[in-house]
């Protein structure tokens, strides 16, 4: 057999192209749907695990950290085992931590077997896109990322509506077990596609000890921010231990990685004026959009007494805009300033969370859905812009560091983003909740009369207040609710300047173009 040589393959064709986008295009939504369809689900698994919704939200945010640990990773892997090869096993590895989560008894199996799932579904993400790139000639590569972008946002279209179905007619443990005929489908036909198209591998030293501090300190932020509101924050000696690991971890970590001569994470990109402003942006509007989409659902189910399918009904039409303009935005990147586009993302998500910071516990489906379907707009045109500014003006070398530094910042800043929301969500209802309860008096003749309205209905003193208490409630996490909605706009709108920090070049080739021409080489197989 003769010797393996690198080659830079040619581009699929026919009937290949189209089921290799398929076999691509599966993996991606397996794996986008899992960081979605628990978020209708976590009152269920919550209630049958016994704990409290606020905690139920680990299974998300176990998830996203651990999914942004890999991603450093993905690079070193791929070369020491090939992409396809990577793939494929990342594929079957996830079939079966999916299957673990479904078994999991407790709340602690289940984040524990959620993080497993998120380390190992790492790869998929950035290798279905290289290889899906590697598939389409240079002009079509606009084409190609505006399908791969379809993929990403028909996941959370279906996540939440499969989700609210399976939790209401069947049980939650099928939300993971599903991946398993996905995860399948995907491998079995991706194996036949892309094995003669398998990358060159090589031994390369992996920096453990900045792979040891990023876990420390990742790990640590994250469950100071999940732990922070039950435990008072800095009034916890557990909380203020864990601020400080993970602030003392930071710092060694960035010492440890600007000195290193093979870092797990090339952080000298962040000197170079695109990548930091387009991962800045793109990390902090992903962050604010997903703790949005997932505090919308737990107020929906908790205080407006929606089922999971109907809060899955109103988060599906999210993807109707995307799905439609993705192409047309993907074809036309090299020919609009990607600024512009960006920029016009961050203003109809300012529109759409506006509209919902003035919800109240009256309105109808058609008014909670609104926003929802004119937030699908700001999809399309929110990553592959913002993709674009960041890798402008990178070496063909360091794309793939950056592309994985930049989803790494994006994915945790979408951990800490839920984290962060659900917080401040039960911090403004508490506070919400003491205004409201002081007017509760016999000097408020609104107070007096429903009570006394309650009293002639049958109610006693004390279940009159229980039921004034409920109403109460339901006010305050509405406001709250709204309050995370009006500041989320407001960090959009602060967003936009940032973008035009960003110096992107558009070439006659365009940016797409030159992107897809710095993936790595394969090698042949000879069969002789």
């Amino acid at each position: 057999m003769a010797k393996a040589l690198p080659f830079n393959p040619p581009p699929l064709q026919g009937s290949a192209r189209v089921w290799g986008t398929i076999a691509l295009s599966l993996a991606t939504f397996m794996n986008v749907l899992d960081s979605s369809i628990a978020n209708v689900s976590l009152p269920a698994i919550a209630g049958d695990l016994g704990v409290s919704v606020n905690q139920g939200t680990w299974v998300i945010t176990s998830f996203g950290v651990a999914n942004a640990i890999a991603l450093p990773l993905t690079g070193w892997l791929a070369q020491r085992f090939g992409q396809v090869r990577l793939f494929v096993t990342s594929i079957l590895l996830f079939m079966l931590t999916s299957f673990l989560c479904g078994l999991a008894p407790n709340m602690t199996m289940l984040i524990i077997f959620r993080a497993l799932q998120g380390f190992v579904a790492g790869p998929m993400i950035p290798l279905s896109q290289g290889l899906l790139l590697a598939s389409y000639p240079p002009a079509l590569a606009g084409l190609a990322m505006g399908l791969w972008a379809i993929t990403t946002l028909v996941a959370p279209v279906v996540g939440p509506l499969l989700g609210g179905w399976i939790t209401e007619n069947i049980n939650w443990s099928w939300i993971f077990y599903i991946n398993i005929p996905v995860g399948l489908l995907s491998a079995f036909m991706t194996w036949p596609i892309y094995r003669k198209r398998e990358s060159v591998t090589h031994k390369l030293p992996i920096d453990s000890v900045g792979l040891g501090l990023l876990v420390i300190w990742v790990g640590a932020l994250q469950i100071m921010l999940d732990k922070g509101h039950e435990l008072d924050w800095f009034q916890s000696p557990q909380v203020l231990g864990l601020g400080v690991v993970a602030l003392v971890g930071c710092a060694l970590f960035l010492a440890w990685e600007l000195t290193e001569e093979h870092p797990v994470v090339e952080l000298r990109l962040f000197m170079r004026r695109n990548f930091w402003s387009g991962t800045l942006a793109i990390s902090v509007g992903y962050g604010l959009f997903f703790g949005n989409i997932v505090l919308l659902p737990l107020w929906l189910q908790q205080f407006m007494g929606y089922p999971s399918i109907d809060a899955g009904m109103l988060l599906a039409p999210v993807g109707l805009f995307a799905i439609i303009l993705s192409p047309i935005v993907g074809k036309n990147v090299n020919r609009v300033d990607p600024r512009w586009l960006a920029s016009f993302a961050f203003v109809v998500f300012t529109v759409v969370l506006l509209m919902r910071s003035h919800f109240n516990t009256q309105a109808d489906f058609g008014t909670l859905m609104l926003p929802t379907v004119v937030q699908g707009i700001a999809m399309a045109f929110f990553f592959i812009p913002l993709s674009v500014i960041l890798l402008t003006g990178i070496s063909p070398d360091k794309i793939p560091a950056a592309s994985g530094l930049s989803s790494f910042v994006r994915i945790v800043a979408g951990s800490f983003g839920t984290s962060i929301a659900t917080t401040v969500w039960q911090d403004r209802a508490a506070v919400h909740h003491a205004q409201l309860a002081e007017s509760i008096n016999l000097g408020n003749a609104t107070a007096t009369q429903v009570l006394a309205g309650l009293g002639n209905a049958g109610f006693s003193p004390e279940q009159a207040l229980a039921q004034v208490s409920r109403l109460i409630d339901q006010q305050a996490y509405m406001l709250a609710a709204n309050d995370v909605f009006y500041a989320s706009a407001l960090i959009f709108l602060l967003l936009i300047p940032l973008v035009w920090l960003s110096r992107p070049r558009l070439t006659a080739a365009g940016p797409i173009t030159s992107i897809s021409s710095t993936l790595p080489a394969f090698k042949a197989t000879d069969k002789s």
